[in-house]
């Protein structure tokens, strides 16, 4: 580089303070013969040698103005060390000190924080289940003392103080004690990494308030709540990791496989629904109602939730012969708190499928006749839906809940009402699928009807297909046989 390619600076009067100099040189740009990054920018200060390389040679001209500006306009010093001007190490310092004076973020601001982010884009029923993992954690996340309120209160208050809506709200009077002290005493989030708050973390995790194991699935959808949580953190900054993805995780029993005591053969299934029908006074028509509800999950395999959103026009319903429920949406129940819509029935498309998906599932002529006459007897709820309560109303979990359980005491045996026989009304969807797998169904089909994936069947009902082991056990003998082993 020669001479006549510098630009030497204007010196000010005055002398630059240690570690700066006015003795600056700043060269025009050149090229530098790589591809990624073409162009670079040299200046000297106080004999020492500084430079960048840029992609374009408009960022590097830009640059080269900068600094131009700085040591023939401003007249300002260049740090020997960096040669950077004056400006801009000021900057660099200011900016450095804001950062190593600002509070560490506390987990409860914080997780107010992160569940608005989210909020917008996630359906109600995960915006509770987001509330509940991160409640557990708050359980963690709280220093403990004289006067603190208990967990159950702790969890409550947490769940109403990171809904958004909210915000600057005043809490309700049986929760502001826990609030404050929610507010007040929780850790910074940077906490979370510290090995005696981690262990404590990992056991609200896993354990219910009452010290009993919480269920596999319970684990599960808390763990993810917090990994995800976690994950935003690093994410803005506010920690190094996420000390769970070097945690090993922990192997808990789940209710992820379908409990074979549970299903009811087809005399039970029978009793069952017939005994719905005389629950409740025979005006109010309370149980008669549900009749067809619970029929659908026993013969077509639907959801509760999806019944309650079942239309009459999704339903195919000919005189004779098979027909066709054409399901479009979901009516899952939710916190008034975490809907849109201030309703305790959130609005979904169906599970683990696109929004504007369907899915027809043919239906024997049995159910059929069912609903036929169930639309004969009660016509249409509000929406055109299936199913209603007396005014019209979405059918809610509590009342197919508690009318279920009268219909047990009614058709089973003392000795089978206190077993796990057909203890929830889900259990006649397990019922069905199991039945059409022991039909000799293909798993792909089953899993299309009922929408899930065959690796769920499978995995779910494996253990609920009848003879399986006779099967597997008559392939081994056979092929002991072929190997000259057998006896």
């Amino acid at each position: 580089m020669s001479t006549t390619d510098a630009i030497p600076a204007r010196r000010p009067r005055g002398s630059a303070r240690p570690g700066f100099s006015f003795d600056v040189k700043l060269w025009k740009v050149t090229r530098t013969g790589r591809k990624s990054r073409p162009y670079r920018l040299r200046w000297v200060v106080a004999g020492r040698v500084h430079g960048d390389t840029f992609t374009t040679s408009a960022l590097a001209e830009s640059r080269r103005s900068e600094l131009w500006q700085a040591m023939n306009r401003r007249g300002e010093a260049f740090e020997i060390e960096s040669g950077l001007p004056e400006s801009e190490v000021r900057a660099a310092t200011e900016a450095a000190e804001a950062v190593d004076f600002k509070l560490p973020l506390r987990w409860f601001e914080f997780c107010r924080k992160y569940v608005a982010t989210r909020w917008r884009t996630s359906a109600a029923k995960t915006r509770e289940s987001m509330a509940d993992g991160l409640a557990a954690v708050a359980l963690a996340m709280v220093q403990r003392g004289d006067g603190m309120p208990d967990d159950a209160i702790l969890r409550l208050a947490f769940r109403w103080g990171i809904v958004p809506a909210n915000a600057g709200q005043d809490p309700p009077a049986e929760l502001k004690a826990a609030y404050e002290w929610l507010t007040t005493s929780d850790r910074p989030v940077l906490d979370v990494v510290d090995a005696e708050v981690f262990e404590e973390v990992q056991y609200r995790l896993s354990y219910r308030l009452d010290g009993t194991r919480a269920a596999g699935e319970t684990y599960k959808r808390r763990r993810r709540a917090l990994n995800t949580a976690l994950e935003h953190a690093v994410d803005v900054g506010e920690l190094p990791e996420n000390p769970l993805q070097r945690a090993r995780r922990k192997r808990i029993g789940s209710d992820d496989v379908v409990d074979r005591r549970v299903l009811v053969n087809a005399v039970q299934g029978r009793q069952l629904l017939t005994a719905v029908s005389y629950v409740g006074s025979w005006h109010r028509n309370r149980g008669r109602r549900l009749v067809a509800f619970y029929a659908v999950l026993y013969y077509a395999g639907l959801r509760p939730a999806e019944a309650v959103g079942l239309r009459s026009s999704d339903c195919h319903l000919p005189e004779t012969g098979w027909g066709t429920l054409t399901l479009r949406e979901t009516r899952p129940v939710s916190g008034k708190q975490w809907t849109d819509s201030g309703e305790r029935h959130d609005r979904r498309g169906l599970k683990a499928r696109e929004a504007a998906a369907d899915r027809p599932v043919p239906i024997p002529p049995l159910l059929v006749m069912i609903l036929r006459a169930h639309l004969s007897e009660f016509g249409t709820a509000n929406e055109g839906r299936v199913f209603g309560n007396e005014r019209g109303g979405l059918v809610g979990s509590s009342t197919y809940w508690r009318v279920w359980e009268q219909a047990r005491e009614y058709a089973l045996q003392p000795e089978r009402v206190a077993s796990p026989l057909a203890g929830r009304p889900y259990d006649l969807r397990h019922t069905c699928i199991t039945r059409w797998l022991n039909a000799g169904v293909p798993i792909a089909e089953v899993a299309r009807r009922v929408g899930n994936s065959p690796e769920v069947i499978h995995r779910r009902y494996h253990g609920c297909i009848d003879g399986h082991e006779e099967v597997a056990n008559a392939k081994i003998a056979k092929s002991l046989e072929e190997d000259g082993d057998g006896t």
